[in-house]
C-alpha cells in the first residue's frame, strides 16, 4: 500500500509514490512506480482521470523529438482535478482541461499571444514548457502542471470529453488561421483525431459545406461529421473546388493535394506536419503565384483557443465521445499503445483512466 505523504485541501491523501508510464529510451517503455510530483509555485498538482495516446508520442519513443529527455513520462492529452495548488483560480478540487504549450511569458513571440513559438522553447528556467513533451505529462496517476496550462472545464463537459482540451485548440485555430467565413466550402483532410475536430468545427462554424477526404477503415465511422466524403485515391474530382483547405494528414502528398483543391484566391492551412523531415516537391509555383492563393502553417493553439473550443463543446456543438474508441485502465497501457500504433479495429482515440481497475 501506498504511505500517504500530504492531504489536500480537500482531504484527500497524496500517495507518497504513484504509477506512471515511463518512456526508459528510444523505443522501451514500461509502467512504473515513481515518487509522485509535487507542485511548485504556479503550478498544480492534478490527478489525472483521462488521458489519451497521440502520433506525437510515438515520435517522442522513437527519439525523434530532441526537446524530449529520457527517461521521460508522457501524455499530452489529458484532463482531471486539481488536488494542491497555491493558486485561487484553480482551487483545489476544479476540473480541469490541458493544453500542452506553456510560453516564458516574456520573449517578442510569447508577448503576441503566439506562446506556442516561444523563443525560450525548452528552458524550463525561463518559465517555458511543453508538457509530455520537455516535461512530464498526463499518461500517470498524477501530474504537476503549470497553471497558465489549466482550462476549468465546463459544468456539462465530462473528464473524458475534457482530454480533448488540446486536440480541440489546435483544429480551432487552424480553422481560424483559414479565415473561414459563412457559407463556404471546406476540405479537411485527414480524418485523425484533429481532422476530425476541424471538419465538425467547420460545421459549427458556418461553413455551407464540408468535405472530409481520407481513406482507411474510420472513414466509415465518421461519415455523419462531413456533408461529403471523399477517399484521397478520388481527390483529383475536388480540384479548384474549395474556399477553405485545412490538411492534418502530414505528408507531402496531402500538402500537393491541398493546394489542388482551393480555388483561385482561396486558402489553403497546412497543419499536419509538425516534424522535421516531410519536404514539399512538385508542385508549380504558378499555382500559388497565379492562383493568388494564401498558404498558412498553423501550429498548436495560441491565443487562448482552447477556451473558445470548449466552449463549443458544452453547447454541444462538437461530438469527441464517438472519436475515443478504445478505453483502458492504466496497467494495460501496452495493449492500448498497440491498438492505438497498429490502428487494430479502426482505432481514432485511445483512452486511459488511471483511476480505474483492471
Amino acid at each position: 500500500m501506498k504511505s500517504a505523504v500530504n492531504v489536500s485541501a480537500r482531504g484527500a491523501q497524496i500517495p507518497a509514490t504513484m504509477r506512471a508510464v515511463v518512456f526508459t529510451g528510444p523505443s522501451a517503455f514500461a509502467l512504473q512506480e515513481v515518487p509522485t510530483p509535487r507542485a511548485g509555485p504556479r503550478e498544480a498538482l492534478v490527478r489525472v482521470r483521462a488521458s489519451m495516446v497521440c502520433a506525437s508520442d510515438a515520435k517522442i519513443l522513437a527519439g525523434k523529438f530532441p526537446g524530449t529527455r529520457f527517461p521521460h513520462v508522457p501524455g499530452h492529452e489529458f484532463a482531471g482535478e486539481v488536488v494542491t495548488t497555491a493558486d485561487e483560480p484553480f482551487p483545489a478540487g476544479s476540473r480541469v482541461g490541458i493544453e500542452v504549450h506553456v510560453g516564458c511569458g516574456t520573449c517578442e513571440r510569447c508577448r503576441e499571444g503566439m506562446y506556442t513559438l516561444c523563443l525560450n522553447y525548452g528552458k524550463r528556467e525561463t518559465g517555458h514548457a511543453h508538457i509530455g513533451f520537455t516535461i512530464a505529462g498526463g499518461l500517470a496517476d498524477y501530474t504537476a502542471v503549470p497553471i497558465a496550462a489549466l482550462h476549468m472545464l465546463p459544468e456539462h463537459v465530462t473528464f473524458d470529453q475534457g482530454a480533448w482540451t488540446d486536440n480541440l485548440g489546435v483544429a480551432l485555430w487552424a480553422i481560424e488561421r483559414g479565415r473561414l467565413a459563412a457559407g463556404e466550402h471546406v476540405v479537411v483532410i485527414g480524418p485523425g483525431a484533429i481532422g476530425l475536430c476541424a471538419t465538425q468545427l467547420a460545421r459549427a462554424l458556418g461553413a455551407g459545406r464540408v468535405t472530409l477526404v481520407g481513406r482507411g477503415q474510420r472513414l466509415a465511422r465518421v461519415r455523419d461529421m462531413a456533408d461529403e466524403v471523399v477517399d484521397a485515391a478520388d481527390v483529383a474530382r475536388l480540384r479548384a473546388a474549395a474556399d477553405l483547405v485545412v490538411e492534418f494528414a502530414g505528408t507531402a502528398d496531402a500538402a500537393r493535394d491541398a493546394i489542388a483543391l482551393a480555388r483561385r484566391g482561396g486558402r489553403v492551412v497546412l497543419g499536419g506536419a509538425t516534424g522535421a523531415g516531410v519536404e514539399l516537391s512538385g508542385v508549380d509555383l504558378s499555382t500559388i503565384v497565379r492562383g493568388n492563393l494564401d498558404i498558412l502553417g498553423s501550429l498548436a493553439n495560441p491565443k487562448g483557443v482552447s477556451g473558445r473550443a470548449l466552449e463549443l463543446l458544452a453547447q454541444g456543438r462538437i461530438d469527441v465521445t464517438s472519436l475515443v474508441t478504445h478505453h483502458f485502465p492504466l496497467e494495460r497501457f501496452e495493449e492500448a499503445w498497440r491498438t492505438f500504433t497498429e490502428r487494430r479495429d479502426g482505432a481514432i482515440r485511445v483512452m486511459l483512466h488511471p483511476q480505474a481497475a483492471a
